[in-house]
């Protein structure tokens, strides 16, 4: 019989060690396993193959449980002391069936008896290369995404952003909870993963939730879990986000948007790093580094009784605040041109570049929507371009037709002058401005409205609470 092993993916042939006290038993799997394109070690006993594993990383490991000086239970505890993730297969006589299951529970890889069929053998040496394949695949990628959240690989040219990434490379060595503020679209969770990836924790699960974009009576169970009928549909139990994330990150965006009842629940766990699942009693404890982000004001929420002060004061041990477009009007030119190069890739699409009066509308563009509304413009004009550049009328209509008052698309709204106000007073009519044309235009649909301004429709009615908009 001959079994494919994914030999392809190892650099070179994957090695198997062969550990059995029986000579005949060791030249037979060395035989078929050669045959297969296998490269293989043996060692008589267990205290060889401790030694031979030390020497050499083997992909898989075959060994007998009784065996002199040291039995496979034993070998495989010492085996595992030295790589965790080994793949070690057991060799068992049917009346030690008991003792190889209790074996897979302290991590062997799997089990078969004595006398064997070679097609047994060679099926389970598959399923273990595969595995361990599976494993290297994505610890590869791991390594890669790690490196891609490097703060020296964010791009930016603007000292401002220079200044948080300088924070974010501090605060990322901490274990503090971080509160994560700014607009939306300016990259509040590009900043969480950033510390994430940075952090003693990034060999862990980064793992997020949108607290806006799940209904409300589901989120506690999205938090915490639940046991199974903890209510209508609960068929078994589920493990919560916490859970998901032990020894990692937890990343809550859009955390104003969550009841007041939950911000007690969310309260207790930052402060006793404990929870109950829903419709359980069981304690369940955490080791999770929590990160938040809201493009709302929550201190103006904690006056107004919207968001508990005393959960405010434990998400703010430290703030990082994102930086708008708007006011980093170096990133423009750099962000557009990477995004350009992306989607053109992946579109396959030949664009070289952005002509002049293109990038000057680009520049011009006030980007209320931020670094999201730029993606987008750049994914569009590089699916509407007919050359090899992006002319103005390649781009989305409310910037290739930008006048001096900068007219909104479909409307009359204009940004504030210059003299109305400070910044975030402007900022704050403006929005309340775009926000109730957008609903006229949608002849008062909210959930269309949300959809065209890119906010969940929690949000969008709570701006229309924000700014007595009927």
């Amino acid at each position: 019989m001959t079994t494919q092993f994914p030999a392809m993916q190892f650099i070179s042939a994957p090695s198997v060690l062969v550990v059995d006290d029986d000579e005949a038993i060791r030249e037979m799997l060395v035989a078929v396993l050669t045959r297969d394109g296998l490269s293989v070690t043996t060692a008589a006993d267990g205290m060889e193959a401790v030694a031979a594993f030390a020497a050499q990383r083997h992909a898989v490991v075959l060994m007998d449980i009784r065996m002199p000086r040291l039995s496979g239970l034993q070998a495989l505890a010492e085996i595992r002391k030295l790589d965790r993730s080994a793949a070690v297969i057991l060799m068992t006589a049917f009346a030690e069936v008991g003792s190889a299951v209790q074996a897979i529970k302290d991590g062997a890889f799997d089990y078969v008896i004595k006398p064997f069929d070679i097609s047994e053998i060679l099926l389970q040496v598959g399923r273990a290369l595969q595995m361990r394949r599976m494993r290297d695949d994505i610890a590869t990628l791991h390594r890669e995404l790690s490196s891609s959240y490097h703060t020296d690989r964010i791009l930016t040219a603007s000292p401002r952003m220079g200044e948080l990434l300088q924070t974010i490379a501090k605060v990322a060595k901490s274990n503090a909870t971080v509160l994560v503020t700014g607009e939306s679209g300016t990259g509040k969770e590009l900043v969480a993963a950033a510390i994430h990836y940075n952090s003693p924790r990034n060999a862990g699960p980064f793992v997020k939730v949108n607290c806006a974009a799940v209904p409300e009576g589901l989120l506690e169970s999205e938090f915490f879990g639940h046991e199974k009928g903890a209510f209508t549909g609960a068929q078994t139990r589920r493990r919560g986000r916490f859970e998901q994330a032990e020894h990692g990150t937890l990343f809550l965006d859009e955390i104003g948007d969550i009841s007041p009842s939950l911000q007690v629940k969310l309260l207790r766990v930052l402060q006793e790093r404990e929870f109950e699942r829903v419709g359980g009693t069981e304690l369940v404890r955490t080791d999770v580094r929590v990160i938040v982000a809201t493009n709302r004001n929550l201190e103006e929420m904690v006056r107004k009784g919207l968001f508990r002060q005393d959960l405010y004061f434990r998400l703010n041990v430290v703030t990082l605040k994102t930086v708008p477009l708007r006011e980093r009007p170096e990133d423009v030119r750099l962000l557009a041109s990477h995004f350009l190069q992306r989607f053109a890739a992946e579109n396959r699409i030949e664009v070289s570049g952005i002509d002049e009066q293109a990038m000057e509308r680009l520049l011009a563009y006030c980007w209320p929507g931020n670094i999201r509304e730029l993606s987008n413009a750049m994914e569009r004009a590089v699916v509407m371009s007919t050359g090899a550049m992006i002319v103005a009328e390649d781009l989305p209509e409310q910037i290739a037709g930008l006048a001096e008052d900068r007219e909104l698309a479909g409307g009359d709204v204009a940004p504030p002058a210059a003299d109305s106000g400070g910044l975030r007073e402007q900022v704050s009519r403006f929005e309340a401005r775009v926000v109730a044309e957008a609903l006229a235009r949608n002849e008062g649909n909210r959930m269309k409205t949300a959809q065209q301004l890119g906010i969940s429709r929690r949000s969008l009615l709570y701006k229309l609470q924000e700014y007595g908009i009927s």
